[in-house]
């Protein structure tokens, strides 16, 4: 089960391996599970191959792992290749906690919504990115997380022209910027969370403001009266609002 018969059939023609292929996509998958679980029902074993990475990590296969589980097969992991953990174990960014949100939205306000959200997020950040979106998303991360926030853009992982651009997002935008006019392939792009020890505190009689506001003012208002009254970040204050919304 390939998620592209030209891609995959790269690889197998050059181990000379000649299993037939099946593709299995984004937009097939529900159809294809049934049919592969009828398979499976029949005694056959199947493997499951992404373009490139690990199966299931912002590619197609989930279903198939799902119900496959669920009907008592075996499912076996083969390792290999994941770009969110080879990128992330040489930025040098913080790795005993970390946070995988795979691609953001490619609409710009629902983009932002999402960053405004992790503004406190205290893990490191990992995002997968399309190359016509690059330049957006560190424009986005530079307006909701500020200059010094710490970032890590990988691109071409594990062949010729890989590279790493790191340091503050505002150094790490510009380079990116004159150095890659026409980026390919997809990216890794990793954010440092906020420490501990520099969480933004927000004291009882602000947060209650907050939870009794949250759902009659919008949140960018509300976090300018908030920061502007309570005298705290108002980047953090958003993010708070957002959470307390989704809490209902």
């Amino acid at each position: 089960a390939v998620e592209d018969k030209r891609r995959s059939g790269t690889l197998l023609h050059h181990f000379g391996i000649q299993t037939p292929m099946l593709n299995y996509h984004a937009h097939n998958e529900s159809v294809i599970t049934s049919e592969l679980l009828s398979r499976l029902a029949r005694g056959d074993s199947i493997a499951l191959i992404s373009d490139a990475g690990t199966p299931l990590i912002s590619d197609p296969g989930f279903p198939l792992v799902a119900q496959a589980r669920a009907h008592g097969y075996s499912v076996i992991p083969i390792p290999g290749a994941c770009a969110a953990i080879a990128a992330l174990s040489a930025a040098g960014l913080p790795t005993h906690a970390f946070t995988f949100y795979g691609f953001l939205p490619a609409k710009r306000s629902e983009r932002l919504a999402q960053l405004h959200a992790l503004a406190t997020q205290p893990n490191t950040m990992i995002f997968y990115e399309a190359p016509h979106r690059l330049h957006g998303l560190l424009a986005d991360m530079l307006e909701v997380f500020g200059n010094e926030q710490p970032v890590v853009v990988a691109r071409e992982l594990t062949k010729l022209y890989e590279s790493f651009y790191t340091g503050c997002l505002q150094q790490v935008a510009e380079r990116v910027r004159h150095e890659l006019t026409k980026p390919k392939g997809e990216l890794v792009v990793m954010v440092g969370g906020i420490p501990e020890n520099k969480q933004p505190t927000i004291d009882d009689a602000a947060y209650r403001m907050i939870q009794a506001l949250c759902h009659d003012l919008p949140p960018k208002r509300l976090s300018k009266v908030i920061s502007k009254v309570f005298d705290v970040p108002s980047k953090q204050v958003y993010a708070l609002i957002l959470r307390c919304k989704e809490q209902g």
